[in-house]
Parts: structure tokens; C-alpha cells; sequence
């Protein structure tokens, strides 16, 4: 295989940028970071342009007019991936919505085969529901609800290529249960949930690991009565994603959010829905039309329906909202959720060894190129 090497960059290397590095990849991992003096095989200029490493998005329901729910197939993981990778996502979940236990069925079992077949950036499935509460429904359809007993286990984590992330409510299932799906390998999150304090802490001693979407669709930390929000910002264990779209959650509650645990313990994520590198004004998501304004997605009722953000965009939010650096909110969409997929050794970071998982951002934070495995895709400008 041909060595490629990457010069005049600003290279991103743990928060902060380099100059006058080369980057070397070589068969689909990070060769060698060193001198640019050392470049070898072929040489790509980037141009002065930052060079990051690659975005990865452990919540996307859909992208470039594709949902997952509506097709959970090959083709669709392959349409969802290709759509994000153009705003620098090398890495992704697809994500399937509540729904019934056979079409969660055929979802992992695409996923299987997509990584089985090399579908780029696909990292596993995230199934979301439908083990959800009523009272915290969001957008998901209630109609699909179930608890989640024992009989349910190997049936969810029976994936083998990928990780499996599944979100629950607590108070649908057992700390048994939870204990059973980790130690089967499942990553286990909380969210769409109205959890008191004591189950949410429950869950988390069990083996749970992440709170989807924070402070969204959960029960609220009010003065005395902590809930979900109150045990996952006390607790320094859990990841927590955030949709940082300045729709979902006012900037001033993340910024308190950010100050009150490690930072390392938050991941950007999307939550994208279709229209995510399609920019149509509607889709439709389980019969039901949701309507695109203003950069938000909504139903006929008003209720929030996933979002039109791009990783690309949150991270730029997240420097001009939360007033967060670049390194930081970069570590946000690569380091942190890569650590929490138990992937910190592979992914997330530019480094001899790592994935060649890459994403070139310009001045303004778009993504310019991507590599995943050392291919590279460039973005056109946008008109």
C-alpha cells in the first residue's frame, strides 16, 4: 500500500495545533506523526488548513434524505454515512427509534453487515428505545413501549461486529437487567425517562454508562427532587450528549452543565434527522410529517422530532455558544465519544497507530475533506 503523507497543516494534537508536521498513512491507520521534513510516499499540501481528527456521532437517526427507521438496511447505513462524512463525521451510529422488536431485528442485523462489508465509518447501532416512558415520549411513538426484562438481553446485544448503545428508561427495566446488558458487552444509556434521582442511580451503579441527549426529554434537577439531570451531573462516570443546536438546550444551562463535572464526561452529538445534508423543509418520520424551520424539526404539534444539525455545526456552536476552544469542542465530537464507546486507543485522536479517521476544517470550522481509513473524500464549497 502507498504511503500517504500530510503537510503544511495546522494539525490537531491533544487540543492543541502543530505546525510543521507530516502526518503518514498507511493502510487504513496513522503511520507516523513527526517533522515535515520526514514526509514520504505520496505528498498531499493541505494548504494551511486545520487538521483534526475525524468526527464521530454516536446518535443519527438519518441523513441525506435516508432514516434508518423507514429502512434499516445496508444501503440506507451507507446513504446516512455518506451524507454526514461530507460534515466531517468519520464515525456513526445509526440510530433506530422506538419501534417494533422485528424491525429492531432487521436493523442490527444491517448493521452487521454493513461493517461486515466495509461501509465506512459505521462503528455499530444504537437503538433507542423502545424500552422509553410515556411521560418523556418526545417524538418517539408510545404505541411501541415496552418494559425490557431478561428474555430481551441476547436478543438486544447480539451484534457482532460493532458497538451496541441502547437508551432505556430506568424505570422500564431492573439494575438486573442493566447489570446483564453490560456485562454482555452493551453500552447502556438513560434517556426518555422521568427516572427519580434514587432509580436513575440506581441504573448508573448497575453498569449504565451515558445519558442521551441531556437535560432533553428527561425529568428535570428541581430543589428537591434531583432527577435524571441531578444524578448524571453529580455522578462523574457517565458520558452525556448534547445537542448543542442553541434550540434543544439554552446555552446558559450547558454552560452551567460544563462547569459542574469533567468535561471529558460530554459528547457532542446530532440527533440528525433526513434532511441533514438535503436541507428539504419536511420528511416524514413513522406517518407523521415533520416540518424543517429555522434550522429546527418539529410535528404537527410543535414537539421536537431529532434535529437538523450537522457535527460540523455543533462544533462550531459549541466554541461560539458555549465559549468553548477548538481543541475542546473537537475532543467533544472525537476523544470523548470515542472513549465512551471504549474506543480510546483506536480512535479520537491524531497519533501513530490510530485510525486514519481525519477531517480538514477551515478557518470558519467547515469541513473541508475527510478521510476514513485513509480515503479521502473532498467537500465542495458550499455555493
Amino acid at each position: 500500500m502507498t504511503q500517504i503523507s500530510l503537510i503544511n497543516g495546522r494539525v490537531l494534537i491533544d487540543g492543541e495545533l502543530r505546525n510543521g508536521l507530516a502526518v503518514s498513512l498507511e493502510g487504513g491507520v496513522i503511520t507516523a506523526v513527526g517533522p515535515q521534513e520526514t514526509a514520504d510516499g505520496d505528498v498531499v499540501d493541505l494548504g494551511g488548513d486545520i487538521l483534526a481528527p475525524g468526527f464521530i456521532d454516536t446518535q443519527v437517526n438519518g441523513g441525506g434524505g435516508a432514516l434508518f427507521n423507514d429502512d434499516p438496511s445496508v444501503e440506507c447505513i451507507a446513504a446516512i454515512g455518506a451524507a454526514h462524512r461530507r460534515f466531517g463525521v468519520t464515525g456513526f451510529l445509526p440510530t433506530l427509534i422506538s419501534d417494533d422488536l422485528e424491525v429492531v431485528d432487521r436493523a442490527i442485523d444491517a448493521v452487521d453487515a454493513a461493517i461486515g462489508g466495509g461501509v465506512p465509518g459505521v462503528l455499530g447501532i444504537h437503538i433507542e428505545g423502545p424500552f422509553l416512558s410515556q411521560a418523556r415520549q418526545g417524538i418517539h411513538d408510545a404505541s411501541k413501549f415496552q418494559r425490557l426484562d431478561e428474555r430481551l438481553v441476547e436478543r438486544l446485544t447480539r451484534l457482532r461486529r460493532g458497538r451496541t448503545l441502547i437508551t432505556l428508561a430506568p424505570e422500564r427495566t431492573t439494575p438486573s437487567v442493566i447489570r446483564a446488558l453490560a456485562e454482555a458487552g452493551a453500552i447502556v444509556s438513560l434517556g426518555h425517562t422521568d427516572a427519580e434521582y434514587a432509580t436513575a442511580r440506581a441504573a448508573l451503579d448497575a453498569g449504565a454508562t451515558g445519558v442521551t441527549h441531556l437535560f432533553n426529554a428527561m425529568s428535570p434537577m428541581l430543589s428537591r427532587a434531583p432527577g435524571v439531570v441531578g444524578a448524571a451531573l453529580e455522578d462523574p462516570r457517565p458520558w452525556c450528549g448534547l445537542i448543542v443546536d442553541g434550540r434543544h438546550v439554552h446555552p446558559a444551562v450547558l454552560k452551567v452543565a460544563l462547569r459542574s463535572r469533567p468535561l471529558d464526561r460530554f459528547m457532542l452529538v446530532t440527533d440528525a434527522m433526513p434532511n441533514v445534508g438535503l436541507g428539504t423543509d419536511h420528511f416524514f418520520l413513522q406517518g407523521r410529517r415533520i416540518t424543517v424551520q429555522d434550522g429546527v424539526c418539529r410535528d404537527d404539534r410543535g414537539v421536537l422530532a431529532g434535529s437538523a444539525l450537522d457535527m460540523a455545526q455543533a462544533v462550531r456552536n459549541a466554541m461560539a455558544l458555549l465559549g468553548l476552544s477548538l481543541g475542546q469542542a473537537a475532543a467533544m465530537a472525537s476523544a470523548f465519544p470515542a472513549a465512551f464507546l471504549g474506543m480510546t486507543d483506536s480512535r479520537g485522536r491524531i497519533a501513530a497507530g490510530y485510525a486514519a479517521d481525519l477531517v480538514l476544517l477551515n478557518d470558519a470550522g467547515e469541513a473541508r475533506s475527510t478521510w476514513i481509513s485513509g480515503r479521502r473524500q473532498v467537500v465542495e464549497p458550499s455555493a
